[in-house]
This record gives C-alpha cells, structure tokens and sequence, in this order.
C-alpha cells in the first residue's frame, strides 16, 4: 500500500492508494497533525512526498521504517519534462500533469489546479510537459486588494456570488476577484483549445467547483489528481 503525502502552502492532503486505487483520504492542518495520525498510515509500506513547503522533513523523519520517495526536480517521472527552470518548478504542478496524463495518454492535455494560486500545466501529444503559468488563486486577490489599497476592505469569498455589475463596493470587489478569475480561465481554456487539436481540460484545487460553475467549455473534474499523479510517479520509481 502507498501513503502519498503532498505538502501545500495551506494543507496537508494525504492518501492511501492499493496500486492505483484510491482507499481512503484524509487532510491536515499541521505536520504534527499528520505525525501523530500514525492509526491512518501505518498500513503503508511505500510514502512519497510532494511539497511546496520545508517542513516535510519532520514527517520523513518519523517514517524511516517505511520505502520513502521525496519528490524532487531529479526524481524518474514517466514524462518528458522540457521545463526549462526544473529546479524551480512546484512539485505539485508536475504531480498534477503525471495525473493527467495518466487518465489522457498521448493527447493534449491542460490541466488547472485552482488553490493558493491558480496553476496552469501544459502535456502536449507527445506526453512532454512544456510548463504553462501561474496567477492569484481567489483568497489571494481578494487579500491583494485590501493590502494594496488604503479603503478596499477585506472580503470574504462568497461562492454564491454570480453578479456581473457589483452595485456596492463589496460586490465590486467580489465580481472583480471572482467573475474575473472565472474570465481568465475561461480565456485561457480558449487559447489553448485554438493552438491544439483535441485539448483535454482537467480542472482540480479547492476553488474549482466554484470555477467549474461558471465555465463554458468542457472540462473534466478531478479533485485528486495531485494525490494520483504522485501515486503514479512513487509507483514509476518503484517499478524501475
């Protein structure tokens, strides 16, 4: 069994996969969270790390009886990374593409990862990843615009907000961070599905249900592609 474990900027989301099946899923606020939750993992014999973040050393520390793969820019993957800066590329971005790639093998595939930040990663046909970008997740442009400005408060994220024209400052604000972060992907989805042929979009993070609403092209939902594509690589790394 595999215990994935990928360290983000506001969580820790974890798994347990038997081969490529997905057994259970658990979340954590703190590295010593997940250290003492050792009834959930105890099973696994195989952990990989992805981590944006230092201090998953802690929790490698306390899983020495376990085969423990940390996921890094010199880790085997089963795709071509042409990345040009490879050592600073986000192991949750690349995780999220091997995910990807896995479910749409030899087709292009973008794939948007809606968290802190929004991260868009790009596989071509030919299953080489060639990058893509990164913008403001949702909390941060809200958090920009208050820090940024002298009298633009805080506002919390209404998912339930839908209204182009914001009649007060708090809808504008809202209809701006939101509405506008929906556009941008929307724009982008369309900028790619006009430079390649028979695009698959595969949208993840914990703002996409939100994103998803208010899309108009095609995509595909897949909350755990991180957790799979780092399931998949520790599996690549074990195989070899």
């Amino acid at each position: 069994m595999n215990l994935i474990a990928d360290f983000g900027n506001t969580r820790i989301k974890t798994a347990l996969f038997e081969n490529n099946t997905l057994i259970s899923k658990k979340t954590y606020d703190s590295v010593t969270d997940l250290i003492n939750d050792k009834n959930f993992y105890s099973r696994a014999q195989n952990v990989v790390i992805g981590s944006v973040v230092s201090n998953h050393t802690q929790f490698m520390n306390s899983v020495i009886d376990k085969k423990v793969l940390l996921f890094e820019a010199s880790t085997p993957i089963p795709l071509k990374n042409l990345y040009k800066s490879a050592l600073t590329l986000g192991s949750d971005r690349i995780a999220a593409s091997i995910g990807s790639y896995s479910l749409y093998p030899n087709r292009n595939v973008l794939t948007i990862d809606a968290g802190t930040c929004i991260k868009y990663n790009f596989v071509n046909r030919s299953n080489e990843y060639l990058g893509g970008a990164i913008s403001p997740g949702l909390p941060m442009r809200l958090k920009a615009m208050n820090h940024f400005t002298n009298k633009l408060p805080l506002v919390e994220i209404d998912f339930n907000y839908e209204k182009l024209t914001g009649q007060s400052t708090h809808e504008s604000i809202l209809s701006g961070a939101l509405l506008g972060a929906a556009a941008e992907v929307e724009e982008t989805i369309n900028r790619y599905n006009r430079s390649h042929e028979n695009l698959a979009v595969v949208i993840t993070g914990g703002d996409s249900p939100y994103l998803c609403k208010q899309l108009k092209n095609r995509i595909f939902a897949h909350p755990d592609i991180v957790l799979s594509g780092l399931n998949t690589i520790l599996n690549y790394n074990i195989e070899e």
